[in-house]
């Protein structure tokens, strides 16, 4: 999301996530750990080999579904560009922007349209011709702002007849038919001349020849350089309601949903624009059957533009805590702070960008650069939310990576970044934390705003459709990110149910790819009813399920756009004259019987600060300076100590941490400086200290906001505002170099250490991430040992940006019409890079000291069942859908009231015009009347539920060896067995596997009084013995080799391993 407009005027078992069809405490102050994480799903029983089909066995056969399941490269000469001649190449419309009103003549349908053709090259496809024909002619009608852009965007898109995905499986090209068109074909070929039967035959032997001579190259995956990804298409939209922990909810939605008109439904679909609410986003509500206006605000760490709430640490900080328990504890708090501030949507957690390029710019949103660790903190975010009835999000699906170019609107390009992904990494690794978080019972996921292999996120049905809705079993709603849908009819097959802010390609123009337009088109049928039923379903059906229609008070207490108590209830309206109290100064600070939250903002920041240095045990320091052999005197230096002109001067964040929508108004900043302060008095400031705490930042954030140069993404990892040259000298001058520094890091990301961490002067680097509001007194309770240093780095600190490798670099420049991020290494994420090529990083991922020690030690594993190659077979759902009736509301009944006064730009689901309004016989996408085999790898919330079975129990020995209590990070990594392969289809090659040197798979913080043991248990599951096998579209766990079960503390500090 993007946009500042605020007015300022005054435990280590893995187990299944319950389901929120019980009870949702939301006045209990507290509950177990151990009773929310109780097993919601059976175990099923473990199977022999005998029952498992040789999925890789070289008689495996293609289908045509499996085919279509494929993210595909192209090949060179076929390369994407808006403003390329078009005659040179072979153009297919594959988007269902095809299918709109505006590409036909009033009344007609396409059968009757033998008289309009046109001549056309003979390299370009007369439907594609065709198609721009019939839309020039019919620009104005009612549906043609949505379907110009999804006509600009079919229109780029190319298809050959060799595609091949990752692994080399040919897939079946997409192609829009003219039917009309085909029929005269047949009656002029196929009807009239026999010798086409011959050609087929002939044409099919050579081509069979030339696959044995050639040696079936394209199967290989033999690839040349500069490939450019194509979508695959997966229509139509899965329905919402197969499952069974939401099928009441689903029952009520329906019952609620049957009640409603055609505008009514598309009100909850669209939002009504920007700054046409009191919050960020927001929805029309239904007052004829009790449904309320949304409100969905941001965000990741807290509510922002509101009033009285916690600023708690990034979530960049959160996962350097390691701790499952404060993940879910800062969940909970920020769900009651959503609750009392009326807000029925937190636009959080966010798990993408998952940190692939250090100097990303919304890295620190997330939880760090590995899909595990990301996976566990979003799941225990969000049933810390929905638990007190919010909903969560989901967000960015997926790719979000970097901040160039990732829409047009912030730069000069016409079109937003494309990030290029294969289909394995795609599942390993980026959607594995969106898998955990459906199964954590999400109740939102938010498309991202780049394009994936060349097709917007919020319009890629093979995304959403295929792998979000279908693969994953994802009941709730799909929302876009803010002006991330670039299309109407479009973005509706694919998948998109909710449009936010509800305003079209621009920001406030009133201008909507839905509202009216979305009403006109489910009128003439280019978007089906029962596509549109369902859209409104799940927003309804998730708003039951987290027991919203129980709220005593409905909508929210506070205005994003004004400090005042009073103030427009519009404000985006030049036309709104209201004034109301729209500021109720709700605190929300704290829970009745609870906590403050501040208490647990310290917690999270204090366990998410890591120790990377620390000489002769500088740290902890002495209040009492005893430990340092009598008085002495400190000094602190750098800017980062404390804020000079508020932590609110600049709008979004955008000059002290990681700054955009996912920030928030900071209700007061306890700075290191004040915090310093307070443990010692009565110092003074020279160059003769024994001890100088210097602090140094690096900072980035989100695209629309441009600071010190920096346009969101960081420009490079050393540290920002001279940092490096200051903590040089600081460290050489104290004490005339003989003094301690410690320097204190505020990042949003990975820094480059080398330059100053070696230095003699230099005794100790804390890494303190964003600390939130408490961020002074977390320190001081590291500094001063109240508390462990147990914080463990989230992401790899390498030496240079290189050593990231090339994928994890940020495109800042291009001079493509659609940019392009080819993320061919996107498995070999962070420290998986680093040991692929046996890089020596600065500080490895999970690394963190303590000020004690611990030791490891009697690794045993004990295998639950035995070893199959598959899950077990996708189970049909025996809870059927919603259906609705196919009635059809008239036109005229859709028109504005005409006593209704309408606000300039804001955004009604009214029509103003009958005109396109028409039914007709539209060209969707290919496929999308074709019934799609459900994937192997879905059945469940998540997956399929055998992807949980606990394969392994993991049990290891710690104990604390040093003089005082502390933590510690048991973390579980796996290496694959060294040789797994694959037969290539009509190939008798084998392909064999690549795996990373090893992965995370499971971690556990343990607390312990000095000289304690305990014995800690974890499991590891199928899923995180699997790989995701591109051919088989299936999670394949290798029943052949030997796999490494490694226990340790970071993922090179790993002394124990046992074979499996």
């Amino acid at each position: 999301m993007a946009r500042s407009s605020r007015t300022k005027s005054g435990g280590a078992r893995r187990g299944d996530y319950e389901s929120l069809d019980n009870e949702i405490p939301v006045d209990e102050h507290t509950h177990t750990r151990e009773a929310e994480n109780q097993l919601s799903s059976d175990r099923f029983a473990s199977r022999g080999k005998a029952d498992d089909v040789d999925l890789l066995s070289s008689s495996d056969e293609f289908t045509e579904n499996e085919a279509d399941v494929k993210l595909l490269p192209l090949k060179e000469d076929t390369r994407r560009g808006p403003s390329s001649a078009r005659s040179k190449r072979r153009v297919v419309i594959e988007t269902p922007s095809a299918s709109s009103s505006s590409l036909l003549p009033e009344g007609g349908e396409l059968g009757d349209r033998g008289t309009d053709e046109v001549a056309v090259p003979k390299e370009q496809r007369d439907v594609g011709k065709r198609i721009e024909n019939f839309l020039e002619t019919e620009r104005k009608n009612v549906l043609a702002d949505s379907f110009r852009t999804d006509i600009e965007d079919a229109n780029t898109d190319f298809i050959l007849s060799d595609d091949e995905d990752e692994y080399g499986v040919p897939v079946k090209p997409h192609e829009i038919r003219d039917e009309s068109r085909l029929l005269r074909l047949k009656n002029a070929i196929f009807g009239k001349r026999t010798w086409w039967h011959i050609g087929f035959f002939f044409g099919a032997a050579i081509f069979l020849i030339f696959f044995a001579l050639k040696g079936l190259a394209w199967i290989r995956g033999d690839k040349g350089a500069g490939q450019e990804y194509r979508p695959v298409s997966w229509y139509p939209a899965p329905l919402g309601g197969t499952s069974s922990s939401w099928s009441e909810s689903y029952r009520k939605a329906h019952d609620m949903v049957d009640q409603m008109n055609l505008v009514e439904k598309v009100g909850i679909t669209t939002g009504t624009g920007w700054q046409m609410g009191l919050c960020v986003g927001n929805t029309e509500g239904v007052d004829s059957v009790g449904f309320p206006s949304l409100c969905l605000q941001d965000g990741p760490l807290g509510l922002r533009f509101a009033d009285n709430i916690t600023a708690f640490p990034a979530g960049i900080t959160t996962g350097a805590t390691w701790n499952r328990d404060l993940m879910r504890a800062r969940g909970t708090s920020l769900g009651r702070e959503a609750r009392a501030k009326g807000v029925n949507v937190i636009l959080g957690p966010s798990m993408g960008a998952m940190g692939l390029m250090p100097a990303g710019g919304r890295n620190w949103e997330s939880f760090g650069s590995d899909p595990v660790l990301q996976a566990v903190a979003a799941a225990e975010t969000i049933q810390g939310i929905q638990r007190i009835g919010v909903m969560a999000t989901a967000k960015h699906f997926v790719l979000n990576e970097q901040e160039h170019f990732r829409q047009p609107n912030e730069w000069d390009n016409e079109y937003a970044i494309s990030s290029n992904i294969g289909d394995r990494a795609l599942h390993e690794v980026f959607v594995w934390p969106f898998a955990e978080s459906v199964r954590a019972d999400v109740a939102s996921v938010m498309c991202a705003y780049q394009m994936v292999n060349n097709s917007y996120s919020c319009e890629n049905s093979k995304l959403i459709n295929g792998i979000l809705k279908d693969e994953l079993g994802f009941q709730g709603f799909v929302q876009s990110d803010w002006l991330a849908q670039r299309s109407g009819v479009q973005s509706a097959l694919s998948g998109l149910d909710m449009s936010m802010p509800g305003d079209g390609l621009k920001w406030a123009d009133g201008e909507a790819l839905w509202g009216p337009q979305l009403t006109a088109a489910a009128l003439n049928t280019s978007v089906p009813m029962e596509r549109l039923n369902d859209m409104v379903t799940r927003i309804v059906a998730a708003w039951f399920h987290f027991r919203q229609d129980t709220w005593e008070e409905r909508g929210p207490n506070f205005s994003s756009w004004t400090n005042e108590k009073m103030g427009k209830l519009h404000p985006g309206s030049p036309d709104d004259d209201s004034r109301e109290e729209v500021n109720k100064f709700v605190n929300a600070q704290v829970s009745p019987g609870s906590k403050l939250h501040s208490t647990i903002a310290r917690q999270v920041a204090a366990e998410g600060t890591v120790l990377l240095k620390n000489v002769n045990n500088t740290l902890p320091l002495s209040r009492s300076a005893s430990r340092l052999k009598g008085k002495y005197r400190v000094g602190v230096y750098g800017e980062d100590a404390g804020p000079g002109k508020g932590p609110n001067f600049c709008a979004d964040r955008g000059c002290n941490q990681g700054w955009g929508s996912g920030t928030v108004e900071f209700p007061y900043l306890v700075s290191p400086w004040e915090a310093l302060e307070s443990a010692w008095s009565n110092e003074t400031v020279d160059w003769s200290k024994t001890c100088v705490l210097f602090f140094a930042n690096s900072d980035g954030g989100e695209g629309f906001i441009h600071s010190d140069g920096i346009d969101g993404d960081r420009n490079d990892l050393f540290l920002q505002r001279n940092g490096t040259n200051l903590v040089e000298g600081v460290a050489r001058q104290c004490g005339d170099g003989r003094g301690r520094t410690v320097v204190v890091v505020h990042s949003v990301g990975p820094v480059v250490l080398d330059p100053w961490i070696d230095l003699p002067g230099v005794h100790a680097v804390l890494y303190a991430n964003l600390p939130g509001q408490e961020s002074g007194n977390a320190l001081i309770d590291v500094l001063f040992g109240d508390v462990d240093a147990s914080g463990r780095l989230p992401y790899t600190i390498g030496r240079s940006l290189e050593d990231y490798g090339p994928s994890a670099q940020v495109l800042y420049e291009t001079d493509d019409a659609v940019p392009q991020a080819n993320l061919d290494e996107g498995l070999y994420i962070d420290y998986r890079h680093f040991d692929r090529h046996n890089i020596t990083p600065r500080y490895e991922f999970g690394f963190g000291l303590s000020y004690t020690t611990f030791d490891l030690s009697d690794l045993n594993i004990h295998p639950l069942q035995e070893k199959s190659r598959l899950p077990h077979p996708r189970q049909k759902s025996d809870i059927e859908p919603p259906t609705y009736d196919d009635r059809h509301d008239i036109p005229e009944d859709c028109l504005m009231p005409k006593d209704f006064k309408p606000l300039s730009k804001y955004i009604y689901p009214y029509l103003l015009t009958t005109d396109g309004t028409e039914k007709g016989k539209y060209p969707y996408p290919e496929g999308y009347d074709k019934k799609q085999k459900p994937s192997e790898a879905g059945g469940g919330p998540g997956g399929n539920p055998s992807l949980w079975e606990a394969m392994l129990e993991v049990s290891v020995k710690i104990t604390n060896t040093g003089p005082r209590a502390g933590k510690e990070v048991i973390q579980l990594y796996v290496s694959f067995p060294e040789r797994v392969v694959e037969h290539r289809g009509m190939s008798l090659k084998q392909e064999e596997i690549d795996f990373p040197v090893r992965v995370l798979r499971n971690f556990d913080k343990i607390s312990l009084e000095a000289g304690e043991s305990k014995t800690v248990n974890m499991t590891l599951s199928r899923k995180d013995l699997s790989y995701w096998s591109v051919r088989a579209q299936n999670w394949v766990l290798p029943t052949e080799g030997t796999f490494k079960i490694w226990a340790g503390r970071s993922s090179r500090d790993l002394p124990l391993m046992v074979e499996y």
